[in-house]
């Protein structure tokens, strides 16, 4: 078991990419903690559902916490620290989307969309590494933390009328390779997944319509859509000792769609 005895926090983990990633994690020997967003009861119930699948309330807890505010951000960190007694790994998966005609986009929804997508990550990096530093050197382990951001190839590619979510992805993409140098000397990695077309509910409207399913899929080389343990296969690397000398880096999980030629 690649993490067996690490504590791992992950956020948006009631669902999609963020359950595979807390249930591989479980399955690899990590304590797990499920964050999910409060106020409401299906979120809820989706979240503690992750902890009964992950083996229950000795090896997992679900967390209310809005990864946009710092207060909510922190009160989680103490309890999953009271819960489990340090941290080792910080996923930052939770992320929404707005489409929207860019002229139309209101302050709001921009400040929504970069509040989640960029600032939670900022609050959550934040608060493990100082919570990493405070635990100090490990006997025979080099590194002191891993913090797993959940990007999207929309970091680099066009997304017509998502210009909000592509904003904050590129963001998180150089958020990511400026504190691979910054975080290095405290021997804390950080890296970067960019997913291309997942099977998630985030992408459940494409997914139900056959004619949409098809035209994304036909853009994708591999020729298939991607599932959430493909991107959880990736995450237990990045956040195990196998990858202690990987930082700054982003790395596509998208069937090599960011690839892709133009078809004239």
């Amino acid at each position: 078991m690649q993490l067996n005895g690490k504590v791992a926090l992950i956020t948006g983990a009631s669902s999609g990419i963020g359950r595979a990633i807390a249930l591989r994690f479980a399955r690899e020997g990590a304590k797990v903690v499920v964050n999910f967003l409060g106020g409401s009861p299906d979120r809820e119930a989706q979240a503690k559902q992750v902890v009964g699948e992950a083996g229950g309330e000795t090896v997992a807890v679900a967390i209310a916490a809005d990864v946009s505010k710092r207060a909510e951000v922190e009160a989680m960190f103490q309890q999953a620290v009271a819960k489990f007694g340090r941290l080792d790994i910080a996923v930052n998966n939770a992320g929404i989307e707005l489409k929207k005609d860019f002229l139309e986009v209101t302050d709001s929804e921009w400040d929504l969309v970069i509040a989640v997508n960029l600032k939670g990550p900022f609050l959550v990096t934040q608060a493990a590494c100082r919570q990493f530093v405070a635990q100090g050197d490990v006997p025979g382990v080099e590194s002191k933390g891993k913090i797993v951001n959940i990007s999207s190839t929309h970091e680099d590619i066009p997304f017509p009328n998502y210009t909000s979510y592509c904003a904050s992805k590129g963001g998180l993409r150089m958020f990511t390779r400026n504190l691979g140098v910054d975080l290095a000397p405290l021997k804390i990695n950080i890296n970067n997944i960019a997913p291309g077309a997942i099977a998630t509910p985030i992408n459940q409207a494409v997914l139900d319509d056959p004619r949409t399913r098809e035209e994304t899929t036909s853009e994708i080389p591999w020729g298939r859509w991607g599932t959430p343990e493909d991107v959880a296969n990736l995450a237990v690397f990045l956040s195990s000792g196998q990858s202690d000398y990987v930082t700054g880096a982003t790395y596509y999980v998208d069937g090599a769609l960011a690839l892709q030629v133009t078809k004239y």
